[in-house]
């Protein structure tokens, strides 16, 4: 079945499944019409300004009501909120490593989220986690919804589909997708067992970064972003909700799916976007620009030009600067940054970094290319080069990111991670032209 969907960032949509199922000239009519029942979603408080005000109103077969009973606690000891400090004996550095397994017992989609990181505090709202997913199996009569945060969600391996209560969205390899706050869904798998990165953001929603004096155009696009149309599932039969509230979880049993919204109009809805539409501005004379102006989504805090989170992309790209040490230079951040691999190779890091793979510089701790790529870079022939078949990515925040026990103890850990930069040679000898024997 091929599911459509709606062009545009942060759009007032509006969509239905049924004709006539959405009111027009009013939101909540005395009878709505099929017998729904009308109902307000808010991703934001009633009074926030017209720019940042969201909300979305559902056409329902229930209310949201009834898609719960008693709650029981839910075993989830993988999945990780902040703070989450003194977890593992772990000393401070840099960290690398290669992909986690897939698991070989059945997981589906939210039992295979395994946290690495936390930064912040999901009690006020501040920071996110930085989690991978491992599965195998559909959640077929389980859903989730995430009151802590809302979820970007990017494929390494294997495609996904998310049936959310708002429409469905498929995502591969290459793309992401974001689901907000509150928003219930469940998870299939397109193409097999499915690997993959997820940022849990407890702060301000993602939203496209300013341009400044890059203008009105490039990097990503409004018109590139994706919502699903409205489609609803009328199932009567056992199902479960799995809750996750204040880094607790919970589950409900209830006799029926919670995806039966019909129609839907608003401006708080799920989106995809496809990363290859990302079009990027650099270097086109000397120099290396900040990673910065590869920012795909941020998420504000409230310090201007600060990040709660910022989500970068590396990706295929032509080099050009002359006279230019064209990787990224060396650096020490008051920002963390957590890095994937979709794809391909990173070009700060000749080897070591592979698909699948991940690593951690956390605040202030030095970093940059390994020995091999500084001097591939060092003597490289400035002609223009194409980075091709190639996407990294960076969940970078202001926050320091504490690592869990998970990712202290996980065997694909690299223990050699520092010694990339062991061959680093002393080239000073006090001529202007140093030793480059």
């Amino acid at each position: 079945m091929a599911f459509s969907y709606m062009p545009g960032f942060g759009n007032d949509f509006e969509t239905e499944s049924l004709p006539g199922a959405l009111p027009q000239g009013m939101n909540s009519p005395q009878r709505p019409a099929y017998g729904l029942y009308a109902e307000q979603l808010s991703g934001s408080p009633f009074t926030a300004p017209r720019g940042t005000n969201e909300r979305s109103w559902l056409y329902r077969i229930r209310p949201s009501v009834r898609h719960t009973a008693r709650f029981s606690a839910f075993a989830q000891p993988h999945w990780k909120s902040a703070p989450n400090v003194d977890d593992h004996q772990l000393a401070l550095g840099q960290l690398r490593w290669d992909p986690v397994p897939i698991p070989t017992v059945e997981t589906d989609f939210v039992a295979g989220i395994r946290t690495v990181t936390t930064a912040g505090d999901v009690l006020t709202q501040v920071g996110m986690a930085a989690h991978v997913y491992v599965a195998n199996v559909d959640m077929v009569d389980d859903h989730l919804f995430n009151a802590d945060g809302e979820l970007l969600v990017v494929p390494q391996q294997g495609g996904l589909r998310f049936v959310t209560e708002m429409g469905v969205i498929e995502v591969a390899p290459g793309e992401i997708c974001v689901l907000p706050r509150g928003l219930v869904f469940k998870v299939e798998l397109i193409d097999g067992p499915a690997r993959g990165y997820l940022c849990e953001n407890y702060g301000a929603k993602f939203t496209l970064p300013d341009r400044g004096p890059i203008g009105a155009n490039c990097l990503a696009n409004p018109r590139d972003f994706k919502t699903p149309v409205a489609w609803f599932e009328e199932k009567d039969m056992p199902c479960r909700l799995i809750v996750k509230w204040c880094g607790r979880f919970h589950v409900t049993e209830i006799g029926h799916s919670p995806l039966d919204v019909v129609a839907w109009h608003g401006n708080y809805a799920p989106y995809k976007y496809d990363l290859s539409t990302f079009s990027p501005v650099g270097a086109i004379l000397f120099d290396h620009p900040d990673p910065s102006i590869f920012t795909v989504l941020t998420a504000p805090s409230g310090e201007d030009g600060t990040a709660n989170i910022d989500f970068v992309i590396f990706p295929p790209r032509w080099l050009v600067a002359e006279n230019t040490f064209r990787p990224p230079w060396y650096h020490r951040n008051i920002m963390s940054e957590f890095m994937g691999l979709i794809r391909g190779q990173y070009d700060a890091k000749e080897e070591g970094f592979v698909p699948g793979g991940m690593s951690l510089h956390n605040m202030m701790l030095a970093h940059g290319p390994d020995a091999t790529g500084f001097e591939k870079a060092s003597r490289a022939d400035l002609k223009p080069v194409k980075l091709d078949d190639t996407m990294a990515f960076m969940f970078e925040t202001r926050f320091p990111q504490m690592l869990t026990r998970f990712a202290a103890e996980l065997e694909t850990l690299q223990d050699n991670y520092i010694d990339c930069w062991r061959d680093l040679k002393k080239r000073f000898n006090g001529t202007r032209e140093g030793d480059w024997s």
